[in-house]
């Protein structure tokens, strides 16, 4: 058994997931369209050029999603997954997939995403394993607007993919192949350790870095 990890946004899926629920609220009137549009956009272009907190822009995001109960949310998000993620998944990632599994590897995804966005998008991509920032909940199920545990960015998917493995008596050392796909020069501290790091629709600081490392690129999608 190998292992591919596999980071999410603008990796399998041509869109940032996170920013696209946060436009999709926006677009259905459920949030303040000036003020989250002007908030969301600013943490996004950080995101970008490398500069995000985590954790500031995690209280962000989880206090958007305490704005609403627990069922409001699940139909919010069956309706963005209709309408914005099912449209954008393409048949060369489905294929990438399938690749590997049909290979027995292990596959997880690895993504700074919040858990409640991206667990569905995980079960449709046929992803059982998903490492992800983890909102708290309260007693009644809604989102409390609090991360549980560190964030899953940069260096912290390095952390959360060692705790997994060892959750599930496994090392990463024990793989004979182990892959990482990211289009993110955020995603270097994880792409390093990994022995087939893969730079997958790589952005500029990425594909620089994978150049000069002799790590394959790979163009799913251009968008």
């Amino acid at each position: 058994m190998n292992l591919a990890l596999f980071d999410l946004d603008h990796t399998l899926l041509p869109i940032d997931s996170d920013h696209e629920w946060g436009e999709f609220l926006v677009r259905i009137g459920a949030v303040d369209a000036a003020e989250f549009t002007r908030r969301n956009d600013e943490f996004f272009a950080q995101y970008q050029a490398g500069t995000l907190d985590p954790v500031e822009y995690l209280e962000f995001s989880l206090g958007t999603l305490a704005q609403f109960p627990r069922e409001r949310l699940e139909a919010l998000h069956k309706q963005f997954m209709a309408e914005v993620v099912m449209p954008a998944i393409r048949p060369e990632v489905v294929a990438l997939l399938k690749q590997h599994q049909d290979a027995g590897d292990l596959l997880a995804i690895v993504t700074a995403t919040n858990h409640f966005i991206t667990k569905p998008i995980a079960d449709a991509l046929g992803v059982e394993h998903l490492l992800a920032a983890m909102p708290e909940y309260d007693d009644k199920g809604n989102v409390t607007g609090k991360l549980v545990g560190t964030p899953t960015l940069g260096a912290g998917k390095l952390t959360h993919t060692y705790a997994w493995l060892e959750k599930m008596g496994k090392e990463l050392g024990q793989f004979e192949r182990s892959y990482f796909y990211s289009d993110s020069h955020n995603d270097i501290p994880l792409l390093s350790v990994v022995t087939h790091p893969v730079a997958t629709n790589p952005n500029t600081a990425l594909s620089a870095h994978a150049s000069l490392h002799g790590w394959p690129s790979l163009h799913l999608f251009n968008d």
